[in-house]
């Protein structure tokens, strides 16, 4: 069972990834479309402008109408369904690695007691709940303001990476702040997009005039989209990097991740549309400075090796990683659903230790995310116990 989990993961993953590869492409490729287009001679009646594109040895000539051209043409292409399946491969990913494993990625008895069928709910709740209230603020007063709601949803974001690393593992709370966002971006499509397409494509086939507004509201998501694009991914790929398990104040990185992704999408979005000088200067000095001090508020501290452990035996690091390690890093692991050491590392032996210490450095005592869930309960003196030896090798 655990292998067939196990092949079923690395299925799911891989389809995960090329419909993000797929909506990413085609969601970036249409903003900087729409940000290029240009005004030309002769250009029928109600079309906003015109690109053209060079691209595999032949030419390409784009145009964009303010609402909807005067009729329906044969052939309609639509982009959505790389929006749904990225959402439903990610969606299945949670449940496999969160729900599935909920003891050991999702729940950190260090921060909640809560069980894992209550944690699982908890989740489930917070998106559906969570896609509600952003919606809200898009239909209310606020969305007719850009900054106010950008402020909103800005806040939004962050109380929910708060929330979540009040209930979760470090690992947990940020996936599950990337997964809340990227469920709003799906929504966006599903609910609100697509279905404004729909009635534009109906009342042109009724030969009624389309409603400017659904044009109007599909274009505000899809900004949306492009801009909280790059911090979903961020998160998302966090889980691979300990660095960014930062607690209590994850609020804090999501905030700052925010930001620093928002001000390269505006770059890149600015450019697009011809705009020089102070439109486009400032934002890659800003996004250094502020990829800087992320960088920096993630480097741990130094560990302070208590001089009455420094001298710490082999024979007690050996019982330390047989309590709290060889489970899994063994050749033949015994933690459930596990068939293989988790990416080969091995540390059946001192020597095995000493070869992937500045890993097991960063997995235990820098970052504290190993063990997973710390369902063996790994004390802080076993840890300090743990970087004193690994400082004397």
């Amino acid at each position: 069972m655990d292998y067939w989990m196990d092949f079923a993961s690395m299925l799911v993953r891989w389809l995960h990834v090329i419909t993000a590869i797929a909506w990413i492409g085609s969601s970036f490729y249409f903003i900087w479309l729409d940000l290029s287009l240009r005004r030309a001679n002769a250009l029928p009646e109600g079309v906003k402008g015109e690109s053209w594109l060079v691209h595999g040895g032949g030419f390409y000539r784009v145009r964009k109408y303010l609402v909807a051209p005067e009729e329906m043409p044969g052939t309609l292409h639509w982009f959505k369904y790389e929006s749904y399946f990225t959402w439903i491969s990610g969606f299945a990913l949670l449940g496999i690695t969160y729900y599935w494993g909920a003891e050991a990625y999702l729940l950190d008895p260090a921060v909640s007691g809560i069980s894992p069928l209550v944690a699982i709910g908890l989740s489930l709740a917070s998106l559906a709940v969570g896609w509600l209230l952003y919606h809200a603020l898009c239909l209310s007063p606020l969305g007719r303001n850009v900054w106010a709601l950008a402020a909103a949803v800005y806040v939004v974001i962050i109380a929910a990476a708060w929330g979540y690393s009040e209930l979760y593992s470090s690992r947990a709370a940020l996936l599950h702040t990337g997964a809340l966002v990227a469920t709003w971006m799906t929504a966006n499509v599903f609910f609100v997009i697509i279905p404004n397409q729909k009635k534009t494509v109906r009342a042109l086939q009724a030969g009624e005039d389309p409603d400017p507004a659904l044009g109007l509201e599909a274009k505000q998501r899809s900004t949306h989209n492009n801009y909280l694009t790059l911090p979903v991914l961020f998160m998302m790929l966090s889980n691979h990097y300990p660095m960014t398990f930062v607690g209590e104040w994850l609020w804090l990185l999501v905030g700052a991740v925010v930001l620093l992704g928002g001000i390269i999408r505006d770059y890149f979005n600015a450019s697009h549309t011809g705009h020089g000088g102070w439109r486009v200067w400032w934002q890659w000095p800003t996004a250094a400075v502020l990829a800087l001090g992320i960088a920096l508020s993630l480097r741990p501290e130094p560990v302070t090796i208590d001089p009455a452990a420094a001298a710490v035996s082999d024979g007690a690091i050996r019982t330390i990683v047989n309590n709290h390690c060889i489970s899994c890093h063994a050749a033949n692991p015994s933690f459930p659903g596990y068939n293989e050491p988790p990416a080969g590392v091995r540390l059946e032996s001192l020597d095995d230790v000493r070869r992937y210490a500045s890993q097991v450095h960063a997995q235990t005592i820098a970052s504290r995310a190993m063990p997973l869930g710390n369902m063996t309960e790994m004390t802080e003196a076993e840890r300090e116990q743990l970087a004193a030896w690994l400082a004397a090798q």
